[in-house]
């Protein structure tokens, strides 16, 4: 078969491959889960596996949530926090008008709730196995305000997410901690 005829037929079998998934994307939607749902959903894990609850609000245009998952993620980390923590993302500051990503059903209003609604992104709460906060990324200030750390890089930040898992997590053993500081430190953009 010539070049050019091979070629075309390529283009014709990728269009049309395009266009049918194209039409079951749309002809299938996505199912998620609402934020209660979802939040019922890891009270009942957390208590089964006597856990806490670690949620995340952000969306998918902000870097140091992305930044924030891939801590959660690390081989290194996630062993550490899934020993005492059952974890979600919720996203709930997608742009309006964004066709491919949206909040969360229901996770801005949760995300109000917990003391979150003019926070920023990431806003990290940890929470006891019946949904009662305990600890949030909104580090006090001297002057009675309040600072969203979102995902601790600099030195500040760090303390302060040590604090919340000293709150949450009083389980955590030193060397445990110890990792966790020095993985954030590692991976810190600010001189430390």
């Amino acid at each position: 078969m010539p070049l050019p005829i091979r070629s075309s037929m390529l283009r014709v079998i990728l269009a049309a491959a395009l266009l049918s998934t194209s039409a079951l994307a749309q002809s299938t939607p996505p199912s998620t889960a609402s934020a209660d749902e979802t939040l019922a959903q890891l009270k009942s894990q957390a208590v089964a596996g006597h856990k806490k609850i670690l949620l995340s609000f952000g969306a998918s245009w902000c870097g140091n949530c992305r930044l924030f998952d891939k801590f959660l993620a690390d081989p290194t980390i996630h062993p550490i926090l899934d020993r005492v923590f059952v974890f979600a993302d919720l996203a709930a500051g997608e742009l309006p008008g964004d066709k491919r990503h949206a909040n969360v059903p229901g996770a801005e209003k949760l995300q109000a709730s917990l003391g979150g609604k003019e926070a920023g992104l990431p806003f990290i709460v940890m929470l006891h196995a019946d949904g009662a906060p305990i600890a949030n990324s909104l580090r006090p200030l001297a002057n009675g305000g309040t600072d969203n750390i979102g995902y601790p890089d600099a030195p500040y930040e760090i303390d302060w997410f040590m604090e919340m898992l000293k709150k949450a997590a009083p389980s955590l053993a030193a060397p445990e901690t110890t990792t966790i500081r020095k993985w954030l430190k590692t991976h810190s953009s600010t001189p430390h």
